[in-house]
């Protein structure tokens, strides 16, 4: 069987961490990489003599629009293989159109998300965060519990606000502890939810009920400020908010004012726009641990994105369809 010919496309930067030694190795036995430097654009005449013989574009952050233009000069081209998250950045309906197979590797990304939203909900319900910054301050014997009232991890509620690949895998590393979990998602069923081991709810019953409310929905139309100052206002006194999807679900001049009121606490990983202006707030409220949108994949972890990027070219060597494939219909629930 003849090895399919795969082009890269991608930000040469990422190509050192997402292919390692051994997972290199794979990808040469796999496919016939005619070029090992990715492309960046598609317009140039390198570009050109790669697209002409491309059946399998292999894809990642920084990967250039793939529309008509681009398809029509990749006569051979059999499907696009992302080794990140969403493709909505670079996939156009034209490639639908075209008849291509899509897939994404969202689900492996997903992983070193849920990972970091499972830390800190132990960290937010523990108060690490506040009780650094005290014992800092008193240097000296406190009797914590009284500090920090609710202190603590028991029997606590989580609330997820969206059952996608990072909720479905927060839910279940929740499993093993004493948590009350519910889930909000339009499309989640209570067979879902059964299945998942959670409790299916409303989006206004979990803001009131939750004692960390975490954010894995889409950055689709329907969710734009899905957080608005009403459902903000809902959160109890104390309530943990978590965004590690995006800060469009969160209407973000609310959410600064309920942070400065000290009435709720955040960990924030996702904001709009992607870097905070110098003199917002979020920098130095000591209510808030702010992140660089860091809890997706990055370093090693873009490795766990290439082999199942490779897994899935495997699949598709093979006639095989693919495990995560995605088409134009999912487009409108998908991140």
């Amino acid at each position: 069987m003849s090895k399919p010919v795969v082009v890269l496309a991608m930000v040469p930067l990422l190509t050192a961490d997402l292919f390692d030694q051994v997972l290199s190795a794979r990808l040469d036995k796999l496919c016939d990489v005619p070029d090992g430097e990715p492309l960046t654009a598609f317009e140039d005449t390198r570009a050109n003599h790669l697209l002409a013989r491309a059946e399998i574009l292999l894809t990642s952050w920084g990967c250039p629009r793939i529309d008509t233009r681009v398809l029509d000069r990749a006569p051979q081209l059999r499907a696009i293989v992302h080794a990140a998250g969403t493709v909505k950045g670079h996939v156009t309906d034209a490639c639908w159109e075209r008849g291509l197979f899509v897939s994404s590797a969202a689900a492996a990304n997903a992983v070193p998300v849920a990972e970091y939203t499972l830390a800190a909900i132990l960290f937010a319900n523990k108060r690490i965060f506040a009780l650094r910054r005290r014992y800092a301050e008193a240097r000296s014997f406190r009797w914590w519990p009284g500090e920090f009232p609710g202190l603590g991890n028991y029997r606590k509620v989580i609330g997820i606000i969206g059952a996608s690949h990072v909720g479905r895998r927060v839910s279940e590393l929740l499993r093993p502890f004493d948590f009350d979990v519910q889930v909000y998602d339009p499309f989640f069923d209570d067979a879902g939810a059964r299945a998942l081991g959670v409790r299916r709810t409303e989006l206004d019953e979990l803001l009131r009920t939750s004692d960390i409310v975490s954010l894995h929905a889409p950055a689709v139309p329907e969710t734009y400020h899905l957080l608005d100052r009403r459902r903000l206002a809902l959160l109890r006194a104390g309530a943990t908010l978590i965004n590690t999807a995006r800060g469009w679900l969160v209407d973000g001049e609310a959410l600064t004012d309920e942070l400065i009121s000290g009435r709720i606490d955040a960990v924030i990983d996702t904001t709009e726009p992607e870097i905070l202006p110098a003199d917002s707030p979020l920098y130095d409220l000591p209510n808030v641990f702010l992140t660089p949108h860091v809890a997706g994949a990055m370093g090693t972890e873009t490795q766990r994105m290439a082999a199942l990027a490779l897994d899935e070219i495997e699949r598709f060597t093979h006639g095989k369809p693919f495990r995560y494939g995605i088409g134009r219909a999912d487009l409108a629930r998908l991140a």
